[in-house]
């Protein structure tokens, strides 16, 4: 895949794949074209502009956001993107729109079952949650949609360590119950530690792929992620 924004070019020939209940992550570096890649595939503001994003048999590059997130893709996006002025419980149920009102019932019961602190504010705007919790709602408003495929962008970034393992639990728990997650994250050690696969995204192109157990080892990703040295 090709990808950008109008007449920039950020990715350049990316192919990637991700399995069924597979945990795939993406690192690289700042202006790795990391955020893209997944704007792109969902369709949020970069345009595929060659190749091909096939999704459970469907080809997905041009189509509109809404569109592809029927198809049972979600995207949480960096900074969250939550409707800061409206209350905790009205951001997730606009996750299930267009769903049956007694399946949004009863997704909204399952979610804030496993998100106790969302259900403790409820009527609280999301203005006034603190990140990890605006973290937590933007997950929750995703899998309302009872997604067969989650992308995570950046879901750790300024939280504390507490919350961090508390999200990295939960996409755990996801892949166990057979979802998908595609995931962009700085943190590569404990990204690498969880993972089933990876991709090193440099200057918009796959560096390196392989079994995330494999890459925490290799010295060119301990070197430049993981705090290591090398000679090469």
């Amino acid at each position: 895949m090709h990808a950008g924004y109008g007449k920039l070019a950020v990715l350049h020939g990316v192919s990637l794949n991700v399995g069924a209940g597979e945990l795939v992550a993406v690192l690289g570096p700042n202006g790795a074209g990391k955020s893209t890649l997944l704007r792109a595939i969902s369709g949020f503001d970069a345009t595929v502009t060659a190749g091909r994003v096939r999704f459970a048999d469907a080809d997905l590059a041009g189509r509109k956001p809404e569109a592809i997130a029927r198809t049972g893709l979600q995207h949480v996006p960096e900074g969250r993107q939550l409707f800061t002025e409206l209350s905790v419980d009205d951001n997730l149920r606009l996750g299930a729109y267009g769903r049956p009102r007694a399946d949004v019932e009863r997704a909204a019961a399952a979610l804030y079952e496993r998100f106790p602190a969302l259900a403790a504010r409820k009527t609280a705007t999301a203005f006034s949650l603190s990140g990890g919790e605006q973290q937590m709602l933007a997950i929750a408003r995703a899998l309302m949609a009872s997604p067969k495929l989650l992308m995570l962008d950046e879901p750790s970034t300024g939280l504390a360590p507490q919350i961090v393992a508390d999200i990295f639990r939960i996409v755990g728990e996801l892949r166990a119950a057979g979802t998908a997650v595609l995931l962009v994250e700085q943190n590569a050690y404990l990204t690498l530690e969880h993972a089933d696969r990876a991709y090193v995204l440099e200057n918009g192109a796959i560096a390196l792929e392989g079994r995330a157990a494999d890459l925490a080892r290799d010295p060119r990703v301990q070197a430049i992620y993981l705090g290591g040295a090398t000679d090469e």
